[in-house]
């Protein structure tokens, strides 16, 4: 383990140990693990609603949170031991992990050995969903199933006859992302649109972040040149997504949706929008936005959905754990869990199912599968939710 890694863990156990107000206000306590700001702040800031409206567990509030490192990869013990500090928190009740990276699996069997009573609440998992079902009491991931028919739809509709889809061997051994993938291309054909996999330097590696964000920079002119206007694209990646963005306005193409999608997933960066006077007012911001779009030339080029995904899952599970502990919802209710996303996205429909296994026909209650519908900057929403996705779909392997 890496020193920055050992200092975090030391760090978190301090705080475990002698934080004050730990044994003051809240009944329990509810644990919560994301990203950074620089890999994905929506996981952040939906973590910091619930502290703000919860109140931190340092303080006598009920939200204890920690970020895993940016070189999640190499710091996998980091990841795990921060976990597994949680369990030394006699008020923890829940704990909530998002994106649930590579060692969220482990992380969560060692507090299960020390902690069997503690609800597990996985969100977009990067482990295969039997594994991190064999773990968690509910992992709940954006039904990339589904949306692998449904964007290449949605950028039809938009206008797009190509589909470029960017990602690298790392996401592509994910088995939803590479199953998304390959339903995609399938979607493609039967839609009459050419599918093209493009790959791109993967942010975890040598290159980095930044090295990542100036190759999509300097390719996507190429790629434009190459497929024409009327090609959609499409990234895995969420740091890759602001310099495709910017690259979009600017040049021309099609965006339907992020694969996390948000209006903050790489729009404030890629255009240069202030939006700290919005911050936490999704209409307001979805607005602000849109116009900025409109006024540049963007109208009906690109979409998102109204409400940040990813923001929805951090603050979303939190308020879902707490009413799971409280006895006011089921842990295994996609009804509960839809009403509790609700509470922070009024007026947008959550569509919910499990996932079921390509390869046995077998539903996994224990891994549920969520999507809002796709809004286009400029006209509006497309009504993607209500689309009925063909069986055939749901059947396709990476």
């Amino acid at each position: 383990m890496r020193k920055c890694g050992v200092l975090a863990v030391l760090l978190f156990a301090l705080c475990l140990v002698v934080g004050p107000g730990y044994a003051a206000d809240a009944p329990f306590h509810i644990g919560i693990m994301t990203g950074t700001v620089s890999q994905s702040e929506d996981d952040l800031r939906g973590a910091e609603a619930a502290i703000a409206e919860y109140g931190n567990a340092a303080n006598g509030g009920m939200v204890v949170h920690v970020t895993y490192p940016d070189n999640f990869m190499s710091e996998a013990e980091t990841v795990i031991s921060l976990l597994t500090g949680f369990a030394d928190d006699p008020l923890m009740k829940a704990v909530v992990v998002n994106q649930s990276i590579p060692g969220t699996t482990e992380g969560f069997r060692r507090i299960r050995e020390k902690r069997p009573d503690i609800i597990l609440l996985a969100a977009q998992p990067h482990e295969d969903p039997a594994l991190i079902s064999s773990a968690s009491d509910l992992a709940v991931s954006v039904n990339n199933i589904a949306r692998g028919y449904l964007i290449p739809l949605a950028a039809q509709k938009m206008g797009a006859t190509t589909f470029v889809h960017v990602s690298f061997p790392r996401h592509m051994s994910v088995e939803l992302l590479g199953r998304r993938r390959a339903i995609m291309e399938q979607a493609c054909k039967d839609l009459g649109m050419e599918f093209v996999f493009e790959t791109a330097p993967d942010p975890m590696s040598d290159i980095g972040v930044a090295g990542a964000q100036q190759f999509i920079l300097e390719k996507v002119p190429t790629w434009l040149e190459k497929y024409g206007k009327d090609t959609a694209f499409f990234c895995t990646n969420d740091a890759q997504t602001e310099p495709l963005l910017k690259r979009i306005v600017e040049l021309g193409g099609y965006f339907p949706e992020a694969s996390l999608p948000s209006p903050l997933m790489g729009y404030p960066g890629a255009l240069g929008i202030d939006l700290s006077k919005e911050k936490g007012d999704w209409p307001a911001i979805l607005n602000k936005v849109e116009k900025v779009i409109v006024d540049a030339g963007g109208s009906g080029r690109l979409g998102t959905w109204a409400y940040s995904y990813s923001y929805t899952q951090s603050a979303g599970l939190i308020e879902f754990a707490k009413r799971v502990v409280e006895g006011k919802a089921k842990v295994t209710s996609l009804r509960d869990l839809s009403d509790a996303y609700a509470k922070y996205t009024p007026g947008a429909n959550w569509n919910a199912s499990f996932y079921t296994d390509a390869g046995t026909g077998v539903r996994n209650n224990k891994f549920g599968l969520v999507y809002q519908d796709t809004y286009v900057f400029g006209t509006g929403y497309l009504g993607i939710s209500d689309v009925e996705v063909p069986e055939k779909y749901f059947s396709i392997s990476k």
